[in-house]
């Protein structure tokens, strides 16, 4: 699914750089050119939806390691640090999938994007 739109950018190309901030990706579901196609209009909608997560979550994670700030602090620092590496994997997994033309779904947001996107 390489198909150019009206810019020159090809259909991968958008939907990879739907994944670089949710600036882009918004950009992409409201610029006519792009949002006429549901494959960039898929990829953007699960970056909207990712960045929303990785929102919340650093959220409620920054509370949990603010309320344990004195107990297991080193314990609570590794598995904030492997979930940010896991979030960091599941992006360039997205970025890559998505350059290489693939509709690749995060478990349920990926389902939740996919209904926006054919709407």
């Amino acid at each position: 699914m390489t198909v150019a739109t009206r810019s020159g950018i090809s259909d991968n190309a958008a939907g990879a750089i739907s994944y670089f901030t949710f600036l882009p990706a918004i950009a992409f579901l409201l610029l006519p050119s792009y949002k006429s196609s549901a494959y960039i209009r898929f990829h953007a909608w699960q970056s909207v939806l990712l960045c929303v997560t990785a929102f919340v979550f650093d959220i409620v994670m920054g509370s949990i390691a603010l309320l344990t700030l004195f107990l297991g602090t080193v314990a609570l620092a590794y598995i904030l640090r492997t979930l940010s590496l896991l979030w960091l994997v599941l992006w360039l997994v997205c970025v890559i999938q998505a350059a290489n033309g693939k509709r690749f779904r995060i478990p349920l947001l990926g389902s939740i994007a996919e209904k926006l996107a054919m709407k």
